[in-house]
């Protein structure tokens, strides 16, 4: 399932929230759109933020050794030089030993072993020492260990994200189609793997003269959408691979798609994340002109 980057990448940006009064004007909805991508930035930018990922570890059945000394096993790029070993069980469970002495906190708490959670199977596990964390992750049948660090190269010279000029024209409203039972697409990510994800409905709107479709990931009723795009200007003024834009759930038959808040995948900022790609219907043949710009700085 997707729940956990859904989750992961949701939680750092604002969804669109209410409507725009009819008497809104360009102005306004400029300075909207203004607040909106600065609260992005700062949630991008923070310590804790996809600027901090410094590594992405698979993890090999048994013991592996986890330090920033060259003989470990997942040789890491901040911490203590032998933090301690990760075993991953045959059963999936994921068990820490820490070495005495490393400065290493679980949860904030000083001990020697620990159980760790993975993301999106209950209260995540967070391993720390000094500026360094990191947590597992599960990408189909692989364990790994993001890994981050407040003082990242990455988000000390952040280069900032380049977006076209606002343009209202770009907010869509679309009509919401509900499908009678919900159905499954699978997801491919930039790894090669693939996960199922559940699509309630699709998104139907017009530009140009033509019609598009687009279907969002949404688990359950009422909660928000998630579009994973792609269009003309990828790979040329925009990220490849895809690009992100979320909307609140539907109202009365409509949903409000609001291209000027499609944002860059984590991929776009670090090779340490693992980002969906768009489902075949989700790439669109026209130019989206409205959004984030490919990120300039290195990534």
């Amino acid at each position: 399932m997707l729940k956990p980057i859904f989750a992961l990448v949701a939680g750092g940006v604002m969804l669109a929230g209410g409507r725009l009064h009819a008497d809104t004007s360009a102005d306004d909805y400029g300075r909207e759109i203004a607040a909106w991508h600065a609260d992005r930035v700062a949630r991008l930018t923070a310590p804790g933020g996809w600027l901090s990922l410094v590594g992405l570890h698979f993890l090999q059945r048994g013991e592996n050794t986890v330090g920033t000394a060259k003989k470990n096993a997942v040789v890491l790029a901040a911490g203590p030089a032998n933090l301690g070993t990760v075993v991953l069980e045959e059963s999936g469970r994921v068990m820490l030993r820490v070495t005495p002495g490393a400065g290493v906190l679980v949860d904030g708490k000083e001990v020697l072993s620990a159980e760790l959670v993975p993301e999106g199977r209950g209260a995540t596990t967070t391993v720390s020492a000094g500026t360094m964390s990191f947590y597992v992750i599960v990408r189909g049948e692989k364990y790994g260990l993001r890994v981050k660090d407040s003082e990242s190269p990455r988000r000390k010279n952040f280069a900032g994200i380049a977006c076209y000029p606002v343009d209202m024209s770009w907010r869509v409203t679309a009509d919401w189609v509900p499908f009678p039972r919900p159905r499954e697409v699978m997801i491919a990510n930039i790894l090669g793997q693939e996960s199922p994800a559940t699509i309630l409905g699709k998104a139907v709107f017009e530009r140009d003269g033509q019609r598009f479709e687009l279907l969002p990931l949404q688990e359950t009723l009422g909660e928000p959408l998630f579009f994973i795009i792609a269009d003309a200007t990828s790979g040329k003024e925009t990220y490849g691979a895809a690009r992100f834009v979320y909307a609140d759930a539907p109202t009365d038959g409509r949903v409000v798609i609001d291209f000027n808040r499609a944002i860059n995948p984590p991929c776009a900022f670090t090779p340490f994340a693992t980002c969906p790609l768009p489902p075949k219907k989700n790439v669109l043949p026209i130019a989206v002109t409205a959004g984030e710009k490919d990120y300039a700085g290195e990534h």
